[in-house]
């Protein structure tokens, strides 16, 4: 595949963050939510994995800059504990 070639994700509420590199987020991220915003999911869960720490608080300072998440915190133990972040997202206006 081309380096510059899109890849398709499912948009069902869970965004897997194990395949894609951290120079990617800034994009990914914020594009992801806007489509959930969309199809009217306003629940999602973002995988970064466990590690060090470096993708979830850069995930983390990415959601917190956008004016469409409600909030945001770390999973319970039945969702991926600090494996993954749980997003609250606004509802599309209009």
């Amino acid at each position: 595949m081309e380096e510059d070639e899109a890849i398709r994700l499912p948009i069902d509420g869970t965004l897997d963050l194990h395949a894609f590199s951290p120079q990617d987020l800034k994009t990914l991220v914020p594009d992801y939510l806007e489509e959930c915003r969309r199809l009217g999911i306003l629940h999602v869960r973002i995988i970064h994995g466990k590690g060090k720490g470096h993708l979830r608080r850069s995930v983390q300072a990415i959601l917190s800059r956008l004016e469409y998440v409600h909030s945001f915190h770390l999973a319970g133990q039945d969702a991926g504990a600090w494996g993954a972040t749980l997003v609250n997202l606004l509802p599309v206006k209009g």
